[in-house]
């Protein structure tokens, strides 16, 4: 199988080359055009259980599409906002991705989710978060372009910017300074990422584009 991100980063999207053999696990309604050789079927994201609650607490879809063929043909996958999408390749190890952060991965990778904290629901990120493990590659995307960013000690960043992390690393929140100025500054909660591994941060926060367009409806 080999894969390609297009239009990065505004418009990412990912184009699969698949041939006889070849599996792909794909967000619900992710498909913008498959071959007439792919065939599709939708399953519960990692069992009953875990789509419930990657469904009810987590805001993600209950289902999964699965992608196979017997020949070849390709496939080309987008999601909904306009972005930035990059590939991970999990050897083993696990990603947390933020609520509708997931895009599609190989069969290798497991979905699961994990418990992600008051902090994470403090900052409107939900009391839990979609777990990435195993081996394989794992696509995700984001709103604006996206920057990877190794942390060793502690980063302060804006909830509505951390698209994925490391569970290596702990997350809590915090005043972004005084209680005056965080509040009339604008910046209001922050999240305090500490401990070391890698995070991955997006450009833009759909809260920011949602308070801009309410604002300006007429």
């Amino acid at each position: 199988m080999e894969a390609e991100i297009r239009n990065k980063p505004s418009f990412a999207n990912v184009r699969v080359h698949m041939r006889a053999g070849d599996g792909l696990v794909a967000e619900a309604d992710a498909m913008a055009s498959m071959s007439p050789s792919i065939e599709m079927k939708a399953r519960m994201a990692g069992g009953f259980f875990t789509a419930l609650v990657r469904r009810v607490f987590g805001k993600e879809s209950f289902f999964v599409n699965e992608f196979a063929t017997q020949s070849q043909g390709e496939l080309v996958l987008t999601q909904p906002v306009p972005g930035d999408i990059i590939s991970v390749a999990l050897n083993g190890n696990s990603l947390f991705l933020q609520q509708g952060a997931f895009l599609a991965c190989e069969p290798g990778v497991k979905l699961g989710v994990g418990w992600a904290g008051i902090a994470s629901l403090v900052g409107g990120e939900g009391l839990f978060r979609l777990n990435a493990s195993g081996t394989g590659t794992l696509w995700f995307g984001a709103y604006g372009g996206i920057t990877e960013k190794e942390v060793n000690g502690e980063l302060i960043v804006d909830s509505g910017h951390l698209v994925a992390y490391e569970p290596t690393l702990i997350l809590s929140m915090g005043l972004a300074g005084g209680i005056f100025s965080s509040f009339f500054s604008g910046e209001g909660l922050i999240t305090r990422v500490r401990g070391r591994g890698k995070i991955y941060l997006q450009s833009r926060a759909l809260a920011g584009l949602a308070s801009w367009t309410n604002s300006n409806i007429y």
